[in-house]
């Protein structure tokens, strides 16, 4: 008896996901708020090289535009309410000083959105870059509070802008830690990472881990300055 029961179990339990099939993501429009600074503007190009819609986002749309034209590869620019509008995937690549601030004066424009955010809350001092914790426990978490009819996840923390905006660097050999509540919104920006060559998006936790993964930037830079390098990090193992 218990051996049937068993037995009807297994052949009704459906087998396990491959944690590799990944959604097609090739037809979203992907916007880059803070898309004329170093790592908006780098993702932007690296994106829309490979073939992704890119909206990039400025406070001012003539400098959106103006970076847009230099990026080339299809992208578009805009002010930040019409990028946010436009786009079915938002990420978010502003200063942290102005992180609360730029959320909240978008609030309705990314109602209903897939944001992504990579900003990194650090500090600077003589001794070099060190991990500040906002009340919330991280930036990803306060876009989440701010943005309350968003789904908000965590990625591309860790991304060199120097090796983003050269046009000579064919792969850019990393992995990109990816954080959020629902497993199908991180898929679809573990897809989005893997559409740049080089890179594969790796599910890293819920937003509440996102503290962890922002602060390793200060060791990054740390890396970097010794070793004259653009560190990036490889998952072993998976």
């Amino acid at each position: 008896m218990t051996s049937r029961s068993s037995s009807s179990d297994s052949a009704q339990k459906a087998p396990a996901k491959d944690p590799w099939d990944l959604p097609d993501v090739s037809g979203l429009v992907v916007g880059v708020i803070g898309g004329t600074g170093p790592q908006g503007k780098g993702l932007a190009y690296r994106l829309g090289r490979a073939g992704q819609k890119v909206i990039v986002g400025s406070r001012a749309a003539e400098r959106a535009r103006a970076a847009a034209e230099a990026l080339g590869n299809g992208v578009e620019g805009a002010d930040n309410a019409e990028c946010a509008r436009r786009s079915d995937i938002v990420i978010v690549a502003v200063p942290w000083e102005g992180h609360a601030d730029i959320l909240t004066s978008l609030r309705e424009e990314l109602s209903g959105k897939l944001v992504v955010d990579c900003v990194n809350p650090l500090g600077f001092d003589k001794k070099g870059a060190y991990a500040l914790k906002p009340e919330e426990g991280s930036a990803a978490e306060q876009a989440a509070a701010l943005l309350p009819d968003s789904r908000v996840a965590a990625a591309f923390h860790h991304l060199s802008a120097v090796l983003l905006e050269d046009p000579e660097i064919e792969r850019i050999d990393t992995d990109v830690m990816v954080l959020g509540e629902e497993r199908a919104d991180v898929e679809i920006v573990q897809a989005l990472a893997g559409r740049i060559p080089g890179m594969r998006g790796v599910f890293a936790g819920r937003l509440r881990n996102a503290h962890q993964v922002e602060s390793l930037v200060a060791n990054l830079i740390s890396v970097n300055r010794r070793y004259k390098a653009h560190a990036g990090l490889r998952v072993t193992d998976v």
